[in-house]
């Protein structure tokens, strides 16, 4: 089921499969949106939740939206805040009409409705928004899974019937719908097919990568993909290592995001075709190699792993810089690679062969 497309943006035109890095509070952390990219980049994250927090969507509109506000004039899609649902779980209420929040900075209670949810990310002039909902935790009961997928789905047509009302959808805009249903297949389905009807511009798989065996993530992706539309686009939220993208990308998904490359570089992981490496380790104390030979990026053309450990060891800023700037790198081309051998006819072998030696770490690292 792996697929080439183009999705259309005002500010870009996106090719999928594609991987987007996360600006959570319009930033990629310890990058600027210049190295970002640089990096062939061509979407980035924004977060509803917490940009309405801080520094407020209100701010952002009145210095021209968030393109203008962050200097990324690349297509942004923005998280609604039904993530927070889970992460925030001792923080948050839920009601009928929406989420109660208390604050995470200050303790002061925020509502999200699907209404004001559109509204924010209308303020923020974001290209892709995503609807209210709710992502259920892992291991959840099956009828907690069904009450909170009734939510979310009445919130997508609250969420659909005001974007249509107010014209945002035919100004340009997207608006993506987001599967639920937790590890249970029939719900998954159920889920898809009514979103389906709704008939959004896209489709997005949530509630994946909250703690279930990659197994059963895998086996939700696949629950949901033959239910959505074909022509529309299919992003699976939050996630994943390299393999999982390209196990992914086979069971019909376009469009992945994930804090991963940034986070383990600050922590000295970098990425490379047999695995990941610590850079920090001892044995990288002389080593004049680059972390992945003839890897297109300012990080693996000027630097060697030795210099690179040495910045790590040291506590220097620019450890985490470089190693990010590499990692996105790294997913972005593992994306272009997938593209290609889809075009090419030959992906399910080759993807196949990518992840049998990564994941077994066979070759040189």
């Amino acid at each position: 089921m792996a697929r080439c497309g183009e999705l259309k943006t005002l500010h870009g035109t996106i090719k999928t499969p594609v991987f987007m890095p996360v600006g959570t509070v319009a930033s990629v952390k310890s990058l600027t949106p210049q190295q970002v990219e640089e990096t062939g980049a061509q979407i980035i994250l924004g977060n509803t939740y917490h940009l309405n927090l801080r520094p407020t969507s209100e701010v952002v509109r009145d210095l021209g939206g968030l393109h203008e506000f962050m200097q990324w004039h690349k297509p942004i899609l923005t998280d609604s805040g039904g993530f927070q649902v889970f992460s925030l779980a001792k923080l948050r209420k839920i009601t009928r009409e929406g989420i109660s929040f208390a604050s995470h900075l200050d303790g002061s209670r925020i509502t999200l409705t699907p209404k004001s949810c559109l509204q924010i990310q209308m303020n923020l002039n974001t290209d892709i928004a995503m609807v209210l909902d709710i992502c259920p935790p892992f291991p959840c009961g099956k009828k907690e899974v069904a009450d909170a997928d009734e939510t979310t789905l009445r919130w997508a047509g609250e969420f659909i019937d005001e974007a249509r009302g107010n014209g945002f959808i035919e100004s340009g805009h997207h608006v993506f719908g987001i599967v639920q249903g937790g590890v249970y297949a029939d719900l998954r389905r159920e889920c898809a097919e009514k979103l389906s009807a709704m008939d959004f511009p896209g489709y997005a798989i949530g509630g994946v990568s909250v703690g279930e065996p990659e197994p059963e993530m895998l086996q939700q992706v696949a629950a949901a993909t033959p239910y959505l539309p074909e022509e529309k686009p299919r992003y699976v939220m939050g996630v994943g290592t390299p393999p999982q993208l390209l196990k992914m990308i086979a069971l019909g998904a376009d469009m992945f995001d994930c804090v991963m490359p940034t986070r383990l570089a600050r922590h000295g992981t970098a990425f490379t075709p047999f695995g990941t490496i610590n850079i920090k380790n001892e044995r990288f104390k002389l080593d004049r190699r680059p972390l992945v030979e003839g890897l297109d990026n300012y990080t693996c053309r000027t630097f060697t792993r030795a210099y690179l450990r040495h910045l790590f060891v040291s506590g220097e800023i620019l450890s985490a810089t470089l190693l990010s700037l590499h990692n996105i790198h790294f997913f972005q081309d593992l994306m272009r690679q997938a593209r290609e051998h889809i075009l090419a006819g030959d992906y399910s072998s080759w993807s196949k062969e990518w992840c049998e030696r990564y994941e077994s770490g066979s070759g040189k690292r």
